[in-house]
Formats: structure tokens, sequence, C-alpha cells
């Protein structure tokens, strides 16, 4: 069997002749085919609840492959950098498609959608995520990248990190009762985010 390095570089060899556009091709015919299934499949007891929380839920997926890029390229040395812009616009799209079901299909009323931002807190946190994801989105074009120079667009996009928390947060008080899954998706991202912090080296005597 390859050695791990040469196995990484065959990886990363072969995603250099990958382009980075499938990722939209593939997340917005995901889109429309859970907005299909909800619009069609009668079996679903709450359809308008069910595409709801698909497109909550695939955000989060999203949210976790764009924070799994860095320590991926890390740990196992396969690099897929070139895509993490993609994984990222995908998760405001789904989170904007999320707040529309929401909004339009659902509340039905712009004081009903206020008065649900102020008087229940996951939604308050659910948007305050959506909030931090507007400039993320709208920087992460090579624009801005030259506008706001390398160090300030990182900073900027340090926001992802607490996008990531807020949305976890807001999968679990949405929750009905006790259930794990939004534990997990909480764990997976508090793993990754430990992942970012500084290791210190102790000296040996």
């Amino acid at each position: 069997m390859a050695a791990p390095g040469a196995a990484a570089q065959r990886v990363n060899g072969w995603l250099r002749r990958v382009p980075a556009w499938p990722v939209y091709g593939l997340g917005f015919a995901w889109m429309a085919w859970l907005f299909w299934r909800g619009a069609t499949d009668f079996s679903l007891i709450e359809p308008i609840d069910w595409l709801e929380r698909s497109y909550g839920e695939t955000s989060l997926q999203l949210l976790v492959a764009t924070l799994a890029v860095t320590p991926v390229r890390r740990f196992l040395g396969v690099n897929l950098l070139k895509f993490r812009r993609a994984l990222g616009l995908m998760v405001f799209f789904f989170v904007l498609a999320h707040l529309l079901v929401w909004a339009v299909l659902d509340v039905q009323a712009l004081s009903a959608v206020w008065a649900d931002i102020l008087k229940r807190p996951y939604i308050t946190i659910g948007m305050a995520g959506f909030v931090l994801l507007v400039p993320l989105a709208l920087t992460s074009n090579n624009a801005s990248v030259r506008k706001l120079g390398g160090a300030g667009w990182r900073k900027l996009h340090w926001l992802t990190y607490g996008v990531a928390v807020l949305g976890a947060v807001h999968y679990i008080w949405l929750a009905r009762g006790f259930a794990i899954e939004p534990l997990v998706y909480l764990a997976i991202i508090l793993g990754l985010l430990a992942t970012r912090l500084p290791v210190r080296r102790l000296a040996v005597a």
C-alpha cells in the first residue's frame, strides 16, 4: 500500500484537474430537487416544514464540509482549497432558501416574521447567523480579496466560525425534545474549530 504522502499527492494531482463549478451545479440541483419533492410528495405530512428543515440541514452539512477543508489539508495532505469558496457560497444560498421558505411559505406575513425574530430565541440566533453570512457571501470574490488585502479578508472570514456555532445552536434549539443529530453537528463543528487552535510545543530538556 502506498504511503499516505504519496496517496495524498495522487489525490491532489487528480483534484487539480477538477474545476470548482460542479459544486454550484450539484448544490442548486439538490436545492431544486428538495423543492420539487416538497411540492409533489403527498406522503410528507408537513411539506413546508420538511423543506425548511431540509434546506437548513443541508446548509449545516455544507458548513461542516467548508470547515473541514483546512484540517483535511493539514492532517491528511489533501488540498481542497479550490472548492472552499464554492462550498461557502452554497452555505449562504441554502441558508437563504431556508429563510425564504420560513418567511414566505410558513409565516407568510412580514409583521409576523419580525415578531418571531424578536420573540423566539432560536429564530433570533438563526437570523444572527444569517446576518454574519451576508458579508462573507458579498466578499467571496477575488476583487474583495484585493480590496481588503489578504490579511483583512481572512480576518473578516473568521465570521465563519461564529456562523457555524450559531447554526448548530439554532438547530439544537429548534429540535423538538432531546435529539442526538443536532448535538452531533455541534460536536463536529466544535471539533473542527478546535483543530485551528494554536498548539504550544513543550520544550524538551
